[in-house]
């Protein structure tokens, strides 16, 4: 079945080499790379100012995109003097194609990035504490969304594929996630990322997150098969859960043992290029058995750190140029896409926003009790692993494409993402600046300005 897959899909890259389209005009690639320079730039502006502001970077590429799309200048678009000067709906229009696969590999490099960053933090200590906060201050809220689902207006969330189990899955993966790369940038600004509380909140992210994505791509495999037979649904989820598996624990020893074998010379002769084969060549298989190329980029990522030091300075360059191009251009992608006009509920946000904040906070903080903190010590862990940052906002993106959730509820998701990783990062600042430590066995750290990103913790 699988070579089957295989050579159907070499079938159809043949055919459409065949049949190649003409080559662009000078004009189509003029107008194409004006398009690119007005959304990165704009991404790269409004996430400076943000940096300076304290704030996480991806909450400006975001924006960059909102105040370019249907939000604001499109609805200026009816006046002359912006329609000479912007016509960014027709070039969007007219490289849909181009523009969507930039997407894609912008997202699907911010998860390699991601997986680099999940086996990189995590650490071996607190193994009791990270325990009890993870099986509490995540696995309640995930339950709570899955076991309040009957009571909820499902049908207002539910998008083009109209599956409900999956929607039940991103409801509760939405409720419980926390982000790794937002809080660990906060961190990094806020020069505590060596701390003990940091070491916490990253080891609990790292395993939440690695369960998380797992629940999704079942999600995504509900969805891709709603009109199969349950039999053909079974093998459709099992073969994502089997991929998910086999990635995060033969894959790295297998790939670890490829990459040192001499007979292997692309490693040593050209190590970026092997990492990006690798990333290919996992995304490809899963094209094969039709599971979500997201969480084939993640277990990528996760596979090719366990021989990171051999391949260091392969990923900084791959990282740089990612979050130089790719990863801004599809944070700004990601805000164009949100219409608050049309699409947009504010009774749905506002609902979310609290109804998940509120479950997230009182469940981290009965984990953190359970593992020995109180106090002001409870409260700071609840609020750092309150916010969702990038990881929620892949959710939504993900879900989205993939037609579980409707536009509204997209966007919901999306401003919850950005609006608790400004509430997690102007807390812990607070708490700072007032000479507090954020957990009691730790001392003070003060707060020395703002400094420069770090690769991998810009998102």
């Amino acid at each position: 079945m699988a070579v089957a897959s295989l050579i159907q899909l070499l079938s159809s890259y043949v055919v459409a080499v065949v049949h190649l389209q003409p080559p662009m005009t000078n004009r189509e690639i003029g107008s194409l790379l004006f398009l690119l320079f007005i959304l990165i730039s704009s991404a790269h502006l409004f996430g400076y100012c943000f940096v300076r502001l304290r704030q996480p970077r991806v909450i400006g590429e975001i924006l960059a995109g909102i105040i370019l799309g249907p939000s604001l200048l499109g609805r200026l678009m009816g006046s002359h003097l912006s329609g000479r000067l912007f016509a960014l709906p027709t070039l969007m229009h007219e490289h849909a194609p181009v523009m969507n696969f930039m997407y894609q590999l912008g997202l699907l490099l911010l998860m390699f990035i991601s997986g680099i960053e999940t086996r990189h933090l995590f650490g071996h200590g607190d193994r009791r504490q990270v325990g009890w906060l993870v099986a509490l201050g995540t696995g309640i809220p995930f339950l709570i969304a899955l076991a309040a689902s009957p009571w909820l207006p499902l049908n207002r969330l539910m998008g083009v594929a109209h599956q409900r189990a999956s929607l039940v899955l991103v409801l509760g993966i939405g409720v419980a996630v926390t982000s790794i790369p937002v809080i660990s940038r906060i961190f990094y600004d806020l020069k505590i990322l060596h701390t003990r509380f940091a070491r916490l909140v990253l080891g609990v992210a790292v395993i939440e997150d690695i369960g998380l994505w797992a629940v999704l791509a079942i999600a995504t495999a509900l969805a891709a098969s709603g009109s199969l037979p349950k039999q053909q649904i079974g093998q459709h989820v099992a073969a994502a859960v089997l991929y998910f598996v086999a990635g995060l624990t033969i894959a790295p020893r297998l790939l670890k043992r490829l990459a040192q074998a001499r007979w292997n010379v692309l490693a040593s002769f050209s190590p970026g290029g092997y990492v990006l084969l690798v990333l290919f060549a996992y995304c490809v298989l899963a094209a094969v058995f039709d599971v979500s190329l997201v969480f084939a980029a993640f277990l990528a990522g996760f596979a090719v750190v366990a021989d990171k030091q051999r391949f260091s300075a392969a990923l900084d360059s791959i990282q740089n140029f990612s979050f130089a191009v790719f990863i801004p251009l599809y944070f700004s992608l990601v805000g164009y896409k949100l219409d608050l006009g049309h699409s947009f509920s504010f009774a749905m946000l506002l609902i979310y926003v609290v109804a998940a904040c509120l479950v997230k906070i009182a469940a981290v903080s009965l984990g953190a009790r359970a593992a020995g903190f109180r106090g002001h010590d409870n409260l700071n862990l609840s609020v750092a692993m309150n916010a969702r940052g990038g990881p929620g906002i892949v959710l939504a993106t993900v879900a989205f494409d993939a037609g579980i959730v409707n536009p509204a509820f997209f966007t919901t998701l999306v401003l919850t993402a950005v609006l608790t990783s400004q509430a997690a990062g102007a807390w812990l600042e607070y708490v700072l600046r007032k000479g507090r430590p954020l957990l009691s066995t730790e001392e003070e750290i003060p707060i020395v300005g703002v400094v420069e990103p770090v690769n991998g913790l810009a998102a």
